[in-house]
Parts: structure tokens; sequence; C-alpha cells
């Protein structure tokens, strides 16, 4: 195996606690699969059949929804490290609720959920670490998807980019740090126009609350974002 992939798998939130010497022996017995995509192709269609947890190995995708008028709305970004479809693995739809899309060149490694949940029959420690793994991540990812419902009952537009900048710092522990969206992703991410997110940011930079420089933000007031959340 890849010594990088190797490096990415054991940091995985998925096998934390499996010692590194074993991954490719438990790798063996989960059947994974690994498997190459092109930047913009489609990683996943919505209502495609599911084809299991898959683990970005390298490179970035995007979670989206399209309608039918071929607008785009992000819903996540994963990057190397990253699991995708794991909120979905044992809901037993075995569909994909949306498209993921390939941000970048990247790598996915899958794994079917029914390989993670059979025990294997030497009842091994780390097939036992793999399964409370999934548990946790399961949990926390019903958590976040919990903190997104709370966007939309936010009215206003600096309410909507206050909250999210104040997580981004509080996340990052600097008072500089780049934003893991572009303009558009997080436009789509907040459900808000483009032109009046960037019209919103210059105000909040002009009135000395913020800089920023690409996606790079600095928060220069955040007490000032604390009062646009009320």
């Amino acid at each position: 195996m890849n010594s990088s992939w190797l490096e990415v798998i054991s940091k995985s939130t998925l096998f934390k606690g499996v010692a590194e010497e074993e991954i490719p022996r438990i790798l063996d017995c989960l059947n994974s699969k690994v498997v190459d995509y092109k930047k913009n192709e489609y990683v996943a269609l919505a209502d495609e059949v599911f084809n299991g947890v898959g683990l970005v190995l390298n490179g970035e995708v995007a979670v989206i929804k399209e309608n039918y008028s071929g607008s785009r709305t992000f819903l996540a970004v994963f990057k190397k490290g990253d699991l995708v479809g794991e909120i979905i693995a044992f809901y037993g739809e075995n569909k994909w609720p949306a498209t993921v899309l390939a941000q970048s060149d990247c790598t996915i490694m899958y794994i079917h959920p029914e390989k993670i949940l059979d025990v294997c029959d030497k009842v091994c420690s780390s097939h036992k670490a793999l399964i409370s793994n999934m548990v946790r991540i399961i949990s926390k990812k019903a958590f976040l998807l919990n903190r997104k419902v709370e966007y939309l009952t936010i009215k206003s537009m600096n309410g909507k980019l206050s909250k999210y900048l104040l997580e981004q710092y509080k996340k990052a522990g600097s008072s500089t740090f780049t934003i893991p969206l572009n303009r558009e992703e997080l436009a789509d991410f907040l459900n808000v126009s483009r032109p009046s997110m960037s019209r919103e940011l210059c105000k909040m930079r002009d009135s000395g609350i913020i800089d920023f420089y690409r996606e790079s933000i600095r928060i220069i007031n955040p007490v000032k974002l604390e009062e646009m959340l009320e």
C-alpha cells in the first residue's frame, strides 16, 4: 500500500486506536477498494446506489444538491482524511441522498458498512475499535447537522456570516485563519446570494470588524461579531 495513504488512514477518526501495522490486514478483512477521480468528475450522483463509506486519501470532494435548473447548493467540503457517506451508511435506503463532486483530482477508499459491523472471527481489538469509532463519528455528524439547521433560523445576512466566522475563529484558535470554502461555496452553504454576501463582508471590513484576502480571514473585533448574532 502507498505509504502516504497508510499515514492518512492511520490518522483518520475511523482508524483511531488501530496500530499502523495492523491496518493492511484489517483493510483486507474489510474488502476495501481504492478509486481515483479527476477534478469535476462525479464521485456519486443523488439516488445512485450507495457504494460504501468513503475515506478521502488525497484531494477534495464536495457534497452538493442540484435542482432541475442546474443550480447547486454546497452542503459540505471534505478533504484528505475526511469520511464521506458515514451518516447514511446504516440508514437502510442504500442510495446517495446528494451528489458528490471531485473538487480536485482525488483518491477515495471505500469500505462497505456491513463489513465494519461484521466482527472478524478473531474478535480482534482493532475491529472493536473500528466499531466504536464509527458510532462516535455518526453521533458527531448528527450533532453537526443539527448545528447546520441553526443557520436556517438566522434571518439576517450579517447574522449568518457572523456565526460562521466565529465558528471558524474558535475552531482555528487564532484570529487569522483560512476558511475551507471559496466565496461561491460559502454563499451556497449559507443559502444566500454571493453578491449580497460579498457586500456584507466588505461592510464588515470597512467597519473594522474583520479583514480578508481571498479565503484568508482576520478577526479584528470578535465582540462586535458576537453582537451581530443577537
